[in-house]
């Protein structure tokens, strides 16, 4: 049995690895994978000198563990991890030769994993996945910072109201700025609250099915029909579960700075965004008409991304036997029509953009509610999808300093209207 011992590379991010191998091989090679991301890497060749490390360093994102090593194994050594409350919310993700055996998943997951990854390592699908959880930790520390730094400046408020004698004036214009900051923490805190509702029930509802599904089938001594169909929801609920993740990490890590908004010519981007949706377009018989559409200054990627979505949508929530007609059309907007979208221009000229489509609609009084993450106004069984989508599209057109919103009647189809400025102060 090889000795236990710990090597750590130089530090190079705030985002740490513990990689547990007891192979030398198997360890400098993940951290070769991994080392185009630029992460901090620490290596244990066993479970035992993984938990000799977790006793003086918390502050991990992800663990990579083997599952068969000498002495104490993988699932072993996660069970011990996860009896300490500093580290219990560490995900841990197995690494096994075993991709095969139902019990040897479901043991893992039971015990806590979030994932596995199978041996020989496909080096894409670990860079993906580990960047997947993350992205996850980074968005998660962030709000907490937050929430520390709110908290510390509400506790300095009232140190400060409780020590100082100050006039009427003085307290009551102190007490105000307190209020403020009050409700921006109520703010922050009810988004954390959102980000660990969704972490412990969303995310975790394609998991808890996969368990669920994943023990009947053990139960049973065949793999008949029933057992195959069984498996087919496993598929199913491990594609919402990815799918929710990726929807939640594009709608939290769209930031742009003024050097990314370029002269767009929006007629060829709905062009490029319509050789994006080719399958789902020939599949669905849809017609989709644009033209005249304008050029203005955006971010071209995050501009695709809002025509994709809209598009897709028209496509998704379409009437059956009815094929999709989808009509793009664009206008300038005047002065007295503008007041009714938005208060504060920008000094620029502004452009009305209609996406209008003949779907199944919905009820007017949800208007403004289907921008919201995770809204759903249809259950998954029935329309595929997270909710995520349209709350992008709002986020994306606010930030092009627009304003978007919806019309529809129920089996009467929709109209998404944007108003984006033709160009972005300082261009």
């Amino acid at each position: 049995m090889p000795s236990a011992s710990v090597n750590k590379t130089a530090p190079k991010s705030d985002i740490k690895i513990l990689v547990v191998d007891d192979r030398e091989d198997n360890l400098f090679s993940i951290e070769a994978i991994l080392e185009k991301d630029n992460y901090s890497i620490v290596k244990a060749n066993s479970g035992r000198a993984a938990l000799k490390v977790l006793l003086n360093e918390h502050d991990f994102s992800l663990i990579l563990m083997d599952v068969q090593m000498p002495d104490l194994n993988g699932f072993e050594t996660a069970t011990i991890i996860y009896e300490r409350d500093k580290l219990k919310n560490i995900p841990i993700i197995f690494i096994t030769a075993y991709s095969n055996d139902e019990d040897h998943v479901f043991r893992g997951y039971k015990m806590g994993g979030v994932d596995y990854i199978y041996k020989p390592i496909n080096p894409d699908l670990l860079r993906v996945k580990v960047s997947v959880f993350v992205e996850l930790y980074r968005k998660n520390h962030q709000l907490q910072l937050q929430e520390k730094r709110l908290l510390a400046t509400n506790r300095s408020l009232q140190k400060e109201i409780e020590e100082r004698k100050l006039s009427e004036e003085k307290v009551q214009q102190l007490n105000q700025q307190l209020t403020e900051n009050n409700v921006h923490l109520k703010q922050m805190n009810e988004e954390l609250d959102q980000f660990a509702y969704m972490a412990s029930h969303d995310l975790q509802e394609p998991l808890r099915k996969i368990q669920i599904f994943s023990d009947k089938i053990l139960l049973k001594k065949d793999q008949d029909e029933e057992s195959q169909r069984y498996f087919s929801k496993i598929i199913s609920a491990s594609r919402r579960m990815q799918s929710l993740i990726n929807n939640l990490l594009d709608f939290s890590r769209h930031t742009v700075s003024s050097s990314d908004f370029k002269k767009t010519d929006l007629n060829q981007l709905v062009k490029e965004t319509l050789n994006d949706l080719e399958m789902d377009i020939e599949k669905s018989k849809a017609h989709i008409h644009y033209s005249g559409l304008p050029v203005i200054s955006a971010v071209p990627g995050l501009m695709q991304q809002l025509f994709y979505n809209l598009l897709s949508n028209a496509i998704k929530f379409r009437k059956k036997e009815v094929s999709p007609v989808v009509d793009i059309r664009a206008e300038k907007i005047g002065a007295e029509d503008l007041s009714k979208f938005i208060s504060h221009v920008n000094g620029t000229d502004y452009y009305k953009i209609i996406v209008t489509d003949n779907g199944i609609g919905f009820d007017s009084q949800h208007n403004e509610e289907i921008f919201k993450v995770f809204k759903r106004l249809h259950s998954y069984q029935e329309y595929e999808g997270t909710g995520v989508g349209l709350s992008i599209c709002k986020k994306i057109v606010e930030k092009h300093g627009g304003f978007i919103t919806a019309e529809s009647e129920v089996d009467k189809g929709s109209s998404f209207i944007m108003v984006i400025p033709e160009k972005q102060p300082g261009k």
